[in-house]
């Protein structure tokens, strides 16, 4: 059998996700499973918990792809109405399903030691004309329908739910049925350089690129990351990439950040890790930001040592020891105190490098001299300080991560300079 282009659509399914109290990464996560097994999916579609705007969603995508996974409207309650709805619009009946019903039963009475009641047991009904995908993480089961060489699946929407049922059921049957491509992804982040910038520089470079291999760009904080994908079945697909590849690092060598799809925190930690360095921050108007996302690699423990939160100035001068004339003179934010703070964090923690920021980050708190936006980021280390101003305008959480992804960067070129 031929390799087989297979369209997916996925639908999320709840008012939670239209009014931004619940952020959607169910379908970033099913996009990112699939597309490792040679799916692409090409519609992410939301809808709220209406019937006919459900209906609609499953009508619109089933003319468009061969593959619909749905997610959410799988719980006990009346505003859950996605079972029901499937029953249905595949025109079956509904029927208690003896795995589902004892997976309710082991849960309820064995697990949580709490009573079942009716609304419970409901769980355990499914349309007679779907299989079941039983969950072996929660109580609502999957159900797998087909029409008319569709394949439509609904799973629950709780991530930890269904990435078990994706992991465990659904991905390995849809390997099994489809002789799908071989997708390869490979990703390189620049600095220093805008985008359009860089798309004059490898104009060249994405004109002559085979037909099989597409160039994306994916700017964030100031960045480019830069990403190649190659389609195809060929045992060569992973040369030709890689040829590519190699060719498109040599045309960005002097503003390449790292050749792996990884994010700035990892990237500044292989590089302490490798050099057996130590590091710890204070920061005043990230807020601990920097730690978090030091801390968010696993193995971060190898070289990140502590932070002290110093917001107020109060422990700036108390913890850090930075002068109250200097705050006085030049104020919180300004480089003379970013200097201070580097020196103290050094005194305190005892790591190799340091890392602080001070600056503000709106909405409130600027000045026409330090409107909000403005940040001194400093580094140290041994006896080497260095400080950088930044001069964002965003609202208060974008500064805040422009901060860190700047920040992280310029330690980045911190510790190859000095170590």
């Amino acid at each position: 059998m031929g390799i087989q282009q297979v369209k997916a659509s996925v639908i999320t399914i709840g008012d939670e996700l239209l009014i931004g109290q619940t952020i959607d990464t169910n379908s970033a996560w099913m996009a990112q499973e699939l597309n490792k097994i040679g799916i692409w999916v090409h519609r992410r579609v939301a809808v709220g918990d209406v019937w006919d705007d459900i209906w609609h969603a499953l009508q619109e995508e089933e003319r468009l792809s061969q593959l619909i996974l749905i997610t959410g409207g799988l719980g006990p309650t009346a505003d859950d109405i996605t079972k029901p709805l499937l029953c249905h619009y595949f025109g079956g009946r509904m029927v208690v399903d003896p795995g589902a019903l004892a997976n309710v039963k082991h849960i309820f009475e064995e697990l949580l030691k709490r009573p079942l009641i009716e609304r419970n047991l409901k769980q355990a009904e499914v349309p007679d004309v779907c299989r079941v995908l039983q969950n072996r993480r929660g109580t609502a089961p999957g159900m797998w329908f087909e029409k008319e060489g569709r394949i439509f699946i609904s799973m629950p929407g709780v991530p930890h739910e269904m990435k078990g049922m994706m992991t465990y059921d659904i991905l390995p049957e849809l390997q099994e049925r489809f002789t799908l491509p071989v997708i390869e992804h490979r990703s390189l982040l620049t600095a220093g350089m805008g985008e359009s910038f860089l798309a004059e520089r490898i104009a060249d470079f994405e004109t002559q690129l085979p037909s099989n291999i597409k160039l994306a760009y994916l700017p964030s904080y100031g960045m480019v990351r830069l990403r190649l994908t190659a389609t195809g079945r060929s045992e060569r697909l992973v040369a030709e990439l890689e040829a590519e590849f190699d060719m498109l690092k040599s045309l960005v060598q002097d503003i390449l950040v790292t050749d792996h799809d990884i994010p700035m925190q990892e990237v500044v930690g292989q590089l302490l890790a490798e050099r057996g360095k130590t590091i710890g921050t204070a920061e005043s108007c990230t807020g601990g930001y920097i730690a978090h996302l030091l801390t968010s690699i696993p193995g971060s423990s190898r070289y990140f040592q502590g932070s002290i939160i110093s917001y107020a100035n109060a422990i700036k001068t108390d913890l850090l020891g930075v002068d109250p004339d200097v705050i006085a003179r030049h104020g919180a934010v300004s480089r003379e105190t970013a200097v201070q703070m580097v020196r103290g964090a050094k005194a305190s923690l005892g790591t190799d490098f340091v890392m602080v920021t001070t600056g503000i980050m709106g909405p409130e708190g600027g000045s026409p001299e330090k409107p909000v936006g403005t940040v001194w980021i400093g580094l140290g280390y041994g006896d080497a300080i260095e400080t950088h101003p930044f001069h964002f305008r965003f609202d208060r959480q974008r500064n805040t991560e422009l901060t860190a992804a700047h920040g992280l960067n310029a330690l980045r070129k911190f510790i190859l300079q000095h170590s």
